[in-house]
């Protein structure tokens, strides 16, 4: 079996002080990852929603999934101060709340269809999965507080996940079995 000939390979050096931060951002985007709404209640009941693909599984046992967040980001203290968040994976069906939760907004959850989990932190409608979680640590990382959660619960259904690479939303296709 003749395979293509390789392409060329784009070298990053990144020394900190010279190292565009979009040319690192394309090498990333590489990577596909799906696409996820993190939503969170604060004690005094705001709801707080935000669209990530930093979301991974960190252990089985015992259950627990991390993702991380911007310092910057407007949203920190209520994530921080909640010790409660819910991964909502998004289905294809669900690029619009990909992008309505990917915006600053007053209020992201108007005319959203959800319902309470755990801490009153929204479940998305129409989520593939969701997982409920309480926060077990958080871990400053570079410009980002990384979030590791408890899975408390968690939901699924089949359906096609929504994948976000290069920029630009996509969809699952499997490849043959013998590929």
């Amino acid at each position: 079996m003749r395979y293509p000939a390789p392409m060329t390979m784009l070298s990053l050096p990144l020394d900190g002080d010279t190292t565009d931060p979009r040319l690192l951002r394309q090498a990333l985007g590489r990577f596909a990852t799906g696409v996820t709404v993190i939503t969170t209640c604060t004690p005094d009941g705001k709801y707080e929603g935000l669209t990530a693909n930093s979301f991974s599984a960190v252990s089985l046992d015992p259950p627990l999934v991390l993702w991380s967040l911007r310092l910057a980001a407007p949203s920190l203290e209520s994530f921080t101060s909640s010790g409660h968040f819910v991964v909502n994976v998004l289905s294809t069906s669900q690029s619009v709340a990909s992008r309505h939760f990917a915006t600053p907004r007053h209020d992201k959850f108007e005319d959203v269809d959800f319902s309470a989990g755990i801490a009153g932190c929204p479940m998305l409608d129409e989520s593939l999965a969701i997982f409920e979680c309480r926060t077990e640590t958080t871990v400053q990382g570079g410009d980002h507080m990384i979030f590791i959660g408890r899975v408390m619960q968690a939901h699924y259904r089949d359906g096609e996940p929504l994948i976000f690479a290069a920029g630009r939303y996509g969809t699952h296709l499997p490849l043959p079995e013998d590929a």
